[in-house]
């Protein structure tokens, strides 16, 4: 069975225009019989709701002091680079829900349940981590002395995604598993899992560019391994 030919990923930006061509170009071209979204429900939900969305204090107890605390920097950065670049960020996952709506098609939300990212953040890293990084996510927007350069309008090169992996696993290696390994992890096993079970499907996943080299490594992985 030859699982590759039949999923097509689309690495994004959440704020670059060019994350919508991309998807278009990639329905049209692949057409998918299954959208899958870097999304779990309660973010999709956040996501399509019209109201302004608040941070509950009450979610601490749910997902640990740290947890909180990075979601709502994180909210406050996201909105920052929104409103530079002139995208609502996550607009592009949107775009993939209005897609399998509009064509009728499957959607699959591959991310794992963002209380559980945040509550294993708070769990799993170390203070001097969590405070080295909260330190530099709230002072890097506003130093000039940053050697990192990106147009906000367009999908970083993979050169540049790289640098920024490599830099954010040397610096926040605890980060950097919760984040992005362990959430790769889960989203290739339920891609994998759905081609497998599903032979006639083809999926278009629509994903960070940052996930993307690593998604595409543990998905080799699963399959080589229940091929062998």
């Amino acid at each position: 069975m030859d699982y590759k030919a039949r999923i097509r990923i689309v690495g994004t930006s959440h704020v670059s225009r060019q994350s919508h061509e991309r998807i278009k170009n990639a329905f049209a071209d692949f057409k998918p019989t299954i959208i899958c979204l870097e999304l779990d429900r309660a973010r999709l939900e956040g996501l399509l709701s019209k109201k302004k969305s608040s941070i509950n204090p009450l979610m601490a107890s749910r997902i640990g002091i740290t947890g909180y605390v990075f979601s709502v920097i994180g909210r406050i950065v996201q909105k920052k680079i929104g409103n530079l670049s002139g995208i609502v960020p996550g607009s592009e996952m949107l775009l993939g829900a209005e897609l399998a709506k509009k064509n009728k098609l499957k959607l699959a939300l591959i991310d794992q349940d963002v209380t559980i990212t945040l509550r294993n953040m708070s769990k799993n890293v170390s203070f001097r981590e969590k405070a080295r990084h909260v330190l530099d996510l709230l002072l890097s927007p506003f130093s000039r002395k940053s050697g990192l350069r990106m147009d906000l309008t367009k999908i970083p090169e993979d050169e540049v995604i790289k640098k920024v992996l490599g830099e954010m696993r040397k610096r926040y290696p605890g980060l950097y598993k919760v984040l992005v390994d362990d959430r790769n992890k889960v989203m290739a096993k339920r891609i994998f899992l759905m081609l497998r079970n599903n032979p006639d499907e083809r999926l278009l996943v629509v994903i960070g560019a940052g996930h993307s080299d690593g998604l595409v490594k543990d998905i080799d992985s699963l399959i080589a391994s229940n091929l062998s």
